[in-house]
């Protein structure tokens, strides 16, 4: 499941387009919503630790979780005062204890293409959430995987890097493919080349609703992650929100 490898060293720069501020109000509201003011809180795939910074800031004592070393060392070096960062797989993580929440951002929960895995990923969740506690995540959605990625190409290039992404979705599997070539600038000027290959899987919303409750955990809802709103059909990316029922506090 490992991916961001040799991406790592210039992931934030090719995300800079990414709204992490405006996703960070929204899941700040979202918690806060269910009753997540304060506390601890798991972050699962956190990268580079954008979102965990931005939680970190707002005042909630964060727990960043990633299987890339890269991305972590990324982490470690722009700052990780007052952060816990963990280099574990998300689908076998360990915490020394329950958390009030746990969050998951920019389409992690689509790295795990086994139905299996993301069953597992959601039953550890219930288990280290406190009672009651809250799990938000976002999955881009089958429509974007088949309308918006499809079999297209995108490129672009910029002085301390560049890249071409090749896309292919498979209708039958739900696995979608993108096969990275990167040319990363080196110290002394020179670019080198690196070749990476990452699977998602696009998930309907209503298994993904199914295997929640499998887990343990209770359904609460999904938004559409661009308007906050009911999702619609054309829908490219989606929260959903469960919450632990099971424990007695």
């Amino acid at each position: 499941m490992e991916a961001y490898g040799s991406f790592a060293k210039v992931y934030d720069l090719f995300m800079d387009n990414v709204p992490y501020e405006r996703w960070g109000e929204h899941l700040r509201g979202l918690l806060e919503q269910h009753g997540v003011a304060e506390g601890l809180v798991a972050e699962l795939g956190c990268g580079t630790g954008r979102m965990t910074r931005i939680l970190d800031e707002a005042g909630y004592d964060m727990i960043g979780i990633d299987d890339s070393c890269e991305m972590l060392e990324e982490a470690y070096e722009i700052g990780s005062d007052g952060i816990l960062y963990l280099n574990q797989d998300m689908r076998s993580f360990e915490l020394y204890g329950t958390v009030a929440a746990v969050i998951s951002v920019c389409d992690s929960m689509n790295y795990i293409t086994e139905e299996r895995d993301l069953l597992q990923v959601f039953s550890l969740v219930n288990n280290y959430l406190d009672p009651g506690g809250v799990f938000i995540f976002d999955m881009n959605t089958p429509f974007k995987y088949r309308q918006i990625l499809a079999d297209h190409v995108f490129a672009e290039n910029r002085s301390e890097g560049s890249f071409i992404w090749e896309n292919y979705f498979d209708e039958d599997t739900g696995i979608n493919e993108y096969d990275l070539t990167l040319y990363i600038r080196e110290e002394d000027g020179r670019y080198a080349r690196f070749e990476e290959t990452h699977f998602q899987r696009a998930y309907e919303p209503r298994l993904v609703r199914d295997l929640l409750e499998k887990a343990g955990l209770e359904f609460s809802g999904m938004l559409d992650a661009d308007t906050m709103a009911e999702p619609k059909e054309d829908a490219q990316r989606i929260y959903f929100i469960a919450r632990e029922c099971a424990k007695k506090g």
